[in-house]
């Protein structure tokens, strides 16, 4: 099915061909016809799933479509989850919007920067803003944003945005929005706080919902390597001078993970650079733009960069931590494999975190072999390392460690025990 039989204006068409739509998604042949129809939607999609072009697409055709002689007013509002999503968004609409008849004006905002430069971009006003919870609150109390003429809200990764602790900044922003809205939500998963916004935002919506084999499937070798806790910095520091990998992702648990780990792969004369979300975002900005022009080899990062991260033609991505989260590890191993390309996901599995792996599977049908390599080969038993202090990011696996109630049983049985 071509794009063009979605009813998209030939111009919007044009400039998808251009990025490389060739064809459009499970996603986007769901979701475009509804939200140029004016219907609410509810889309369910993983990364990779093409969700940004499916609300842009069709936004852009409704926002176009008003009258060129009326005054610019703020008519779409997309609200994202982290200052790199916001960024990442804005390119994107931008490009698609660059061959419209009439020229758009769409504002990107987002915190840990100066917000002069946002205000005095907004002089004027602006067609579509893609914001942050909380620079959109700063913007509209500095009076260079008013929502009262918002016709269509997008809320993208609804889930991180609670998950972000956004819920409070959230109700503000609905609070000031216009009662008659078309409304859009996407979200990866729907824990129960989605389940309720979703209820109370949406009127009759239209429910999108791509399966996992759905989704066109990038070409991602998974791997899981057993070794050792201590020794998985001399392992990635020997896949990353072995592997001819030009480009590698590497996911920590913690800020001061990523640091250590950056630390030592310079020392080893690996060019790696931290990212984390307490760098300013000066410095967070470039590093993406020196790993995506190939200036950085290593990028190591919290999960800040698993979701909303574009790089085209990354090869590698490792779990040197693995997520907390089953559907994070998705998020995370899809940072690679992008637009069709191939690409290697790899997780370190140390024998601590061999029960967290088996649930990563199980909750996502996998079946990953654990390899061994010579040289690195784990050494301590399962066990063993059970007892030691936990590796970040396993997130307390459950068997792993006693439960309260499992505390409180042993402390009535030790209590019994006594008094005999």
């Amino acid at each position: 099915m071509p794009f063009h039989s979605l009813g998209l204006d030939a111009s919007l068409v044009r400039a998808a061909t251009e990025k490389g739509y060739l064809a459009p998604t499970a996603i986007q042949r769901e979701a475009i016809p509804p939200i140029l129809q004016g219907r609410d939607l509810l889309g369910a999609a993983e990364t990779g799933s093409g969700k940004t072009a499916a609300f842009s697409l069709p936004l852009l055709q409704r926002v176009a479509g008003q009258s060129p002689t009326a005054p610019r007013r703020l008519q779409a509002l997309v609200l994202v989850p982290t200052r790199e999503l916001a960024a990442q968004v804005g390119e994107s609409m931008r490009s698609l919007a660059r061959l419209l008849p009439r020229p758009l004006k769409i504002a990107v905002a987002f915190g840990g920067v100066s917000i002069n430069p946002q205000l005095m971009a907004l002089r004027g006003g602006a067609d579509i803003a893609i914001a942050t919870p909380g620079r959109l609150l700063d913007l509209v109390e500095h009076r260079a944003l008013k929502l009262g003429s918002v016709a269509t809200l997008v809320l993208d990764e609804a889930d991180r945005l609670f998950d972000l602790g956004f819920a409070d900044e959230l109700g503000r922003i609905l609070a000031l929005l216009p009662e008659r809205r078309q409304n859009l939500l996407f979200s990866a998963t729907f824990p129960a706080a989605i389940q309720s916004l979703a209820e109370s935002l949406l009127h009759d919506p239209v429910r999108v919902e791509v399966e996992a084999g759905a989704v066109e499937e990038p070409a991602i070798l998974q791997r899981a390597i057993a070794v050792d806790a201590g020794r998985r910095t001399q392992l990635l520091r020997h896949l990353v001078k072995t592997g001819g990998w030009t480009r590698v992702l590497v996911f920590v648990a913690t800020k001061f993970a990523a640091e250590i780990v950056a630390d030592k792969l310079r020392k080893a004369g690996i060019d790696a650079e931290p990212f984390h979300g307490e760098l300013s975002q000066g410095k967070r900005s470039q590093v993406l733009a020196d790993f995506k022009a190939e200036r950085v080899q290593v990028v190591v990062a919290t999960d800040l960069a698993a979701r909303g991260i574009d790089v085209a033609r990354l090869p590698a991505v490792v779990n040197y931590d693995l997520p907390r989260s089953p559907v994070d590890y998705l998020h995370r191993i899809g940072r690679t494999g992008r637009a069709g390309e191939s690409g290697v996901a790899l997780s370190f599995v140390p024998p601590a975190s061999e029960a967290h792996f088996r649930l990563i599977e199980k909750r996502q049908g996998l079946n990953v072999p654990r390899e061994r390599l010579a040289g690195f080969e784990p050494v301590e038993a399962p066990e063993v390392a059970a007892d030691l202090a936990p590796v970040p990011g396993t997130g307390g696996i459950k068997g792993k460690r006693p439960s309260k109630k499992d505390k409180l049983r042993a402390a009535a049985v030790a209590a019994a025990a006594a008094e005999r």
